[in-house]
């Protein structure tokens, strides 16, 4: 027989204690007690003794795993580290389980009273470790591996969002810009801060990848000139496909924005959509070849004569 390989994951047990509500804990070497003391959820909170196969419990983990309950710890778990809500929104999506009733009031205690040095409105840098980056990787986490949409349910029910902002909190159109994103093959990430009141302020605290934090700033950025475009009299708003896609093609506008738009509902969504399937695609009538050899030059002239060419065929498409 084979021998078998086991890929073990050694670590010292470690106790640690949060000087700041939300920053990142002290940590020191402690006893196994220590280690599990730290934990988030009582489910998590258990070990077994390899010597003698006896199950350490000492926080009732294992008959919380029979009621089909989320407990915390202790009472300053969510005060210590907000991201453990995130996490139990995780678990319960995945597991079928629901917040125990003392754990729901420790949320919305604790998120009421707010006992973190940061708030909303102070520089974004100066955010503590879990209302910045941890919290937007346990964001990832939810959003990639988990049933997100259960598990935004119940981060919204239990008043979790407001972690990230109060717009997303009371925000009820979170599952179709999600649902359209996915569509759309755009990062849920991005769809989920553009319900912000400032999604770029909020993306500079959870640090999101320079990527989808430059899609955001192009999202607001057509979502302010479609307002804009709103304000103007009738006549001189777009009204032809040529004249939509003079404002969809602006230089430092990716076809991204424009789609992270529609997901949103922001702007008028038919020439928005049609752009996107249709008019984005749709190039000169007459190639760059096709002109040189009827005798235009290389030159601003071929490019001139290109968006002419290309202005006559979507002229000819319905708006």
């Amino acid at each position: 027989m084979p021998p078998i390989s086991l890929l073990l994951d050694v670590a010292s047990a470690r106790g640690e204690v949060y000087p700041i509500p939300g920053d990142n804990p002290t940590v020191r070497y402690g006893a196994l007690e220590d280690d599990l003391a730290r934990r988030d959820l009582t489910i998590n909170a258990m070990a077994i003794d390899l010597a003698s196969s006896t199950l350490i419990d000492p926080h009732g983990g294992q008959a919380d795993l029979a009621r089909r309950h989320l407990r915390f710890l202790n009472p300053t778990s969510l005060r210590d580290d907000p991201t453990r809500l995130i996490r139990a929104a995780r678990y319960a999506s995945r597991l079928g389980f629901q917040l125990a009733e003392e754990s729901q009031s420790q949320a919305t205690s604790t998120l009421a009273a707010w006992p973190w040095p940061w708030r909303v409105g102070d520089p974004p840098g100066k955010a503590p470790a879990a209302l910045g980056t941890r919290l937007r990787r346990e964001l990832e986490l939810l959003l990639e591996r988990e049933n997100w949409q259960l598990a935004l349910e119940f981060l919204q029910e239990w008043g979790g969002m407001i972690l990230f902002d109060l717009n997303l909190q009371k925000d009820c159109y979170w599952v179709r810009r999600l649902d359209w994103a996915t569509r759309l093959r755009l990062p849920r990430m991005v769809a989920f801060l553009a319900g912000a009141e400032d999604p770029l302020a909020l993306a500079e605290r959870l640090q999101v990848p320079r990527r989808q934090h430059l899609l955001l700033s192009q999202f607001v950025d057509l979502r302010r000139r479609l307002a804009q475009v709103e304000l103007l009299p009738l006549e001189l708003q777009p009204s032809t496909p040529w004249q939509w896609c003079q404002l969809l093609e602006a230089p430092g506008l990716a076809p991204q924005a424009v789609a992270l738009a529609l997901a949103c509902g922001v702007g008028p969504r038919r020439p928005l959509l049609r752009w996107w399937l249709r008019w984005r695609h749709l190039g000169p009538e007459c190639s760059a070849q096709e002109l040189m050899a009827a005798g235009v030059p290389r030159g601003p002239d071929l490019g001139a004569q290109l968006r002419r060419s290309r202005q006559h065929r979507l002229e000819r498409e319905k708006l």
